[in-house]
C-alpha cells in the first residue's frame, strides 16, 4: 500500500512554513530594527554570507536581495578559506552574515571568529538560540523554526530566506517591500495549496534534470536541484538561466527534463523564452509561472516581487515530497545523510 504524502515529517514540517515566517516576524522585529538602525548609521562597505547546503542556497537569495534593493555588494565566503587554509580576509567595518540551522559546524565557526578578530561585525541566522554560533555573533536573529526531525530541510530554509527578507525590509526603510512582510504568511499558505501534480507525474521516472532561475530565483533553484537529490535520487543540476547558455544547454533535448522558475520579476520573462525553446526542442519542461499556458505550474501571488522565491520554494517542497514517495523513496531519511552535517 502506497504511503500517503501527508504522512512523512517533511510534508508536516514544511506544512508549517507560514506559522514559523509570522512567529518569526514577531519575535525578532525589535532586534532587527535595532540591528539595521544601527547599519543605517554606519553603513558597512560590503556584507558577506557564510553558509553550507540549503543555508547557502539562502545566501545565494541574501546577495541578490542585498544588491537588488540596498546597493550593498555581497559576496559569498568559502568556509575553508579559514577553516582548512587559515587565511584571514580583510572585513574591517563588513557586515558578515553566517546562516545555520544548528550553529555548531566547527568551519562556520571558525570563520566566524576570524570575521570577528578581522573587524567585521558577524549576525547569526540560526535555529538553535544557544548554539556555540549564537554565543559568538554580535547580534543573533534566531529562526524560531522549531525542532525539525527530517533530514531534508524545509520550514527552516524558509524561515532563513524570512529572517533576510526581514533584515532586508528594515534596512531599507521601503513601505512596499516593508507592508509585504505581514502578507507573507499567509501567500506562504496559499502556496502550499498550488497544484504542482504535473511534475510529479512528469519526473517519476526521470534520471536528470535542469532547475533554471535567475536573480532571486537563482537560490530556489538551487535549493530545488539538492531536494531532487537528496530525497528523490535524481540527478538534477540548478543554473541560472543566463549561465545555462554558456555550455549546458548542449544537453537538453527530448527526454532531458527541465523544471524552470519564472518569477515576476525583471528576469521572468527571459527564463519564460529559454525555457519555450528547451520545449520546442522535445524537452519536458515545467514553469513555474502564473499557470496560464500548457505545462505551467501555479505560482502564488507574491505581496512583492522579492517574496517570490519564498512561495515557490514552498509550493515545490509539497512536490517533491509527493515525487519521493513515487519514486519509492522516504524523504525524512536520505540514504547516506544526517540532520547535522559538522565539516572542518
Amino acid at each position: 500500500m502506497a504511503r500517503a504524502a501527508d504522512s512523512t515529517l517533511m510534508f508536516r514540517e514544511a506544512a508549517e512554513a507560514g506559522d514559523v515566517v509570522a512567529r518569526q516576524f514577531a519575535r525578532n522585529r525589535d532586534a532587527v530594527e535595532a540591528l539595521c538602525a544601527d547599519l543605517r548609521r554606519a553603513p558597512p562597505p560590503f556584507a558577506v554570507t557564510c553558509a553550507r547546503g540549503s543555508s547557502d542556497h539562502a545566501a545565494t537569495y541574501a546577495k541578490y536581495l542585498f544588491e537588488t534593493q540596498l546597493g550593498i555588494v555581497t559576496a559569498s565566503a568559502s568556509p575553508s578559506v579559514g577553516s582548512v587554509y587559515g587565511a584571514t580576509p580583510a572585513l574591517r567595518g563588513a557586515l558578515y552574515v553566517v546562516i545555520s540551522q544548528s550553529g555548531k559546524s566547527p568551519d562556520l565557526l571558525r570563520n566566524a571568529q576570524a570575521a570577528r578578530e578581522a573587524g567585521a561585525r558577524v549576525v547569526a541566522l540560526v535555529n538553535v538560540e544557544d548554539s556555540p554560533l549564537a554565543r559568538m555573533a554580535d547580534t543573533v536573529l534566531p529562526l524560531h523554526a522549531g525542532a525539525e526531525r527530517s533530514v531534508a530541510a524545509t520550514k527552516s530554509y524558509l524561515a532563513s530566506l524570512a529572517a533576510i527578507l526581514q533584515l532586508g525590509a528594515c534596512w531599507k526603510g521601503a513601505p512596499p517591500l516593508l507592508g509585504a512582510l505581514d502578507a507573507l504568511p499567509d501567500a506562504l499558505r496559499v502556496a502550499w495549496e498550488c497544484d504542482w501534480s504535473p511534475l510529479v507525474k512528469g519526473l517519476q521516472d526521470a534520471r536528470n534534470l535542469f532547475v533554471l532561475g535567475r536573480g532571486l530565483g537563482l537560490a530556489a533553484a538551487q535549493e530545488a536541484a539538492l531536494k531532487f537529490k537528496e530525497t528523490c535520487g535524481l540527478h538534477a543540476e540548478a543554473f541560472s538561466s543566463a549561465e545555462v547558455r554558456h555550455g549546458p544547454m548542449a544537453l537538453v533535448g527530448p527526454g532531458f527534463p527541465v523544471l524552470a522558475f519564472a518569477l515576476p520579476d525583471e528576469t521572468g520573462a527571459g527564463t519564460r523564452a529559454l525555457a519555450g525553446e528547451f520545449r520546442a526542442r522535445g524537452a519536458p519542461t515545467w514553469i513555474a509561472g502564473d499557470g496560464a499556458g500548457a505545462g505551467e505550474l501555479p505560482l502564488a501571488p507574491a505581496p512583492h516581487p522579492a517574496c517570490a522565491p519564498l512561495l515557490v520554494v514552498q509550493s515545490f517542497y509539497r512536490a517533491i515530497n509527493a515525487l519521493a514517495l513515487r519514486r519509492g523513496f522516504d524523504p525524512d531519511v536520505p540514504p547516506h545523510l544526517n540532520k547535522v552535517t559538522e565539516t572542518v
